[in-house]
C-alpha cells in the first residue's frame, strides 16, 4: 500500500441524532494519518442500513446496539449472514456486560458509549487499514 491516506465511507446508525453526531465527532475527518478522509452516511433505521450496505460503497459501519426499534446487534448479525463481502462492523455498547452480545452479533469490534475518541479512532483506523489491505490493487 502507498503512503497516501486511504479514503473510506463510514455508515453511522442510531435512531438518535446525538449518537450519530458523537460518532462523527469522535472519528473526525481522518482517524489516523494514513486513513481518511472519511465520508459519512447516516442512517436512523435498520432498513436504511440494509439498503445502504446493499447499494455498496460502505467500508465500515458503526452500529448503535441500543437503537430502537431495531438494534445494531441484530443488524450486525443480519449483515454478516446475508452479505458476502460486508463492511467492517463496529458495535456501540452502553454496558460492559453487553460485550457477550457484541460477540454474538459477529461484529468485528465493539466500543463503549459514551464514545472515547482516542479508542474509537484506533479501532476504526485499524479496521479500515485491514479492509484496504484486502482490496485488489487499483491500476
Amino acid at each position: 500500500m502507498s503512503d497516501a491516506a486511504v479514503p473510506a465511507t463510514v455508515l453511522v446508525f442510531s435512531h438518535r441524532a446525538e449518537v450519530r453526531a458523537a460518532v462523527r465527532t469522535a472519528l473526525g475527518r481522518s482517524p489516523a494519518a494514513d486513513v481518511g478522509p472519511l465520508t459519512y452516511v447516516e442512517c436512523a433505521t435498520g432498513d436504511e442500513v440494509v439498503a445502504a450496505v446493499d447499494a455498496g460503497g460502505i467500508d465500515l459501519c458503526v452500529l448503535d446496539g441500543e437503537a430502537q426499534p431495531t438494534g445494531g446487534m441484530g443488524i450486525s448479525r443480519q449483515l454478516t449472514d446475508e452479505i458476502a463481502d460486508r463492511p467492517a462492523l463496529v458495535l456501540l455498547i452502553a454496558r460492559q456486560a453487553d460485550r457477550w452480545l457484541a460477540h454474538w452479533s459477529l461484529a468485528d469490534a465493539s466500543l463503549g458509549y459514551p464514545i472515547d475518541p482516542l479508542t474509537a479512532a484506533d479501532v476504526v483506523a485499524g479496521l479500515l487499514r485491514d479492509r484496504a489491505s484486502r482490496r485488489p490493487a487499483r491500476r
